[in-house]
């Protein structure tokens, strides 16, 4: 996992060492983020095939109509049935080296060694998590802050994983709440708003937030989001984002294709499943925001005519967690516990808000809720991190996602998880 950084000379000295500077801190700092930038754009690709959010029709690569969508996953490649790993892992990996290193940062202040343990704990966090949402086999290695010479990082449970994850985020939390007025280093522009201790603070409680809500700990989440920056009445689309961009030596958002001419398409049946706006004809306006009709395409039976407008602009951010998703956890969480009326205030203001759609009067029992809770986290999160997947397996609801093709010798199938990487399993043998 964590044992050796594929992107670094290993006859070279490790990239931050002692007492490091302000500079080199800031480098580190941001080099975790730049880590998974890469592999963050493709999760909502290759996990929304996975979640029949989205068909790339591809011809010059069949594996996204083939390996994702009927198997068998190849653990052998860094990409399809291997990927969504090496990326978060090395990011991990930076955290480690900045964290063994931070105590003799001589030119921080006690505050800015604290502030900038809990960014990284936080970030560290992050990765695990997108970690354990893409593999679910019950075995990812958790402790991996050791020497490249050392014995393979031991493979641990989900349930040991995802309490290391918390520690982590309960951990930056301390640390954050010690660490001063400013981090000695700037952030991206993608952590405007977020970019001070305590504004950084309201996102590790979002992302503990989610992370009690996969794990069905409810009176854990509503107290996370507390902390957060939930806002009702705020801009839905406030939050933290992976930033891209065209400038030198940047990277450009690759979800951000023409939209009537690239190869990501939508899947047909987030047409056929949008609910009605207000005035009884229009598809809800999450929709129309964000998917456009396009010529008709088919490759290996399948076809759609439907493009993605989500990624406008090369330089587009992705959310990796906004105000939106965060009044949507809050309603989750309150199914969970049995409150549906809260559930309902909160489904309302993103149906009303976000989908222009009528408000509704309530519901008729706690499944009915989940239904409609889960209709808007798709329409409102589609195409930023394969949610629709990781919902569909969290309440045993992979059975009812869409499958095309039905019939011959490898008809469609909706896998649960990506398998563990060969390059991980073999030193271990």
């Amino acid at each position: 996992a964590c044992n050796f950084d594929q992107n670094t000379n290993p006859n070279s000295p490790d990239p931050i060492g002692e007492n490091p500077s302000r500079n080199e801190i800031s480098v580190a700092a941001n080099g975790m983020l730049i880590a998974f930038r890469t592999d963050f754009a493709d999760i909502p690709v290759d996990m929304g095939m996975v979640g029949r959010e989205v068909l790339r029709l591809d011809p010059s690569d069949p594996r996204f109509t083939t390996e994702l969508l009927h198997g068998p996953l190849d653990p052998g490649g860094d990409a399809f049935g291997g990927d969504h790993w090496a990326d978060q892992y090395v990011a991990i990996r930076e955290a480690n080296l900045l964290l063994a290193v931070l105590p003799t940062a001589s030119e921080l202040t006690p505050a800015e060694q604290s502030a900038t343990s809990g960014y990284a704990k936080t970030i560290k966090a992050l990765n695990y998590s997108l970690i354990l949402v893409t593999h679910t086999q019950d075995s990812i290695p958790i402790v991996t802050d050791t020497s490249v010479t050392a014995a393979p990082a031991p493979f641990g449970t989900n349930a040991a994983a995802y309490d290391h994850v918390v520690a982590l985020l309960e951990e930056a939390k301390a640390e954050l709440l010690a660490g001063g007025a400013a981090f000695p280093f700037a952030l991206p522009p993608g952590f405007t708003g977020f970019n001070t201790p305590a504004t950084f603070l309201q996102f590790n409680r979002a992302l503990r937030a989610r992370v009690a809500v996969y794990r069905n700990d409810f009176a854990g989440a509503l107290a996370a989001l507390t902390e957060s920056f939930i806002d009702p009445l705020g801009p839905l689309d406030r939050g933290v984002y992976m930033d891209y961009g065209t400038g030198a030596g940047d990277l450009a958002n690759p979800l951000s294709l023409d939209p009537q001419a690239g190869e990501n398409f939508a899947h047909p049946s987030l047409l056929t499943g949008a609910q009605l706006q207000v005035d009884g004809t229009t598809p809800d306006q999450r929709f129309v925001s964000k998917i456009v009709t396009r010529a008709p395409t088919t490759l290996d039976d399948l076809t759609s005519n439907l493009g993605w407008n989500r990624y406008p602009s090369p330089s587009t951010p992705i959310p990796i967690i906004k105000n939106e998703e965060l009044i949507l956890l809050r309603a989750e969480a309150a199914i969970g516990s049995s409150d549906l009326g809260t559930a309902l205030t909160d489904i309302n203001t993103i149906r009303t808000r976000s989908g222009n759609l009528p408000a509704l009067g309530g519901f008729a029992d706690a499944t009915a809720a989940l239904d409609e809770l889960l209709y808007n986290k798709l329409y409102s999160l589609m195409f930023e991190g394969a949610h629709r997947w990781i919902d569909a397996r969290h309440y045993g609801r992979l059975s009812s996602l869409p499958r095309d093709r039905t019939t011959g010798e490898t008809p469609d199938v909706v896998f649960s998880t990506l398998p563990v990487p060969t390059d991980e399993i073999l030193p271990r043998q």
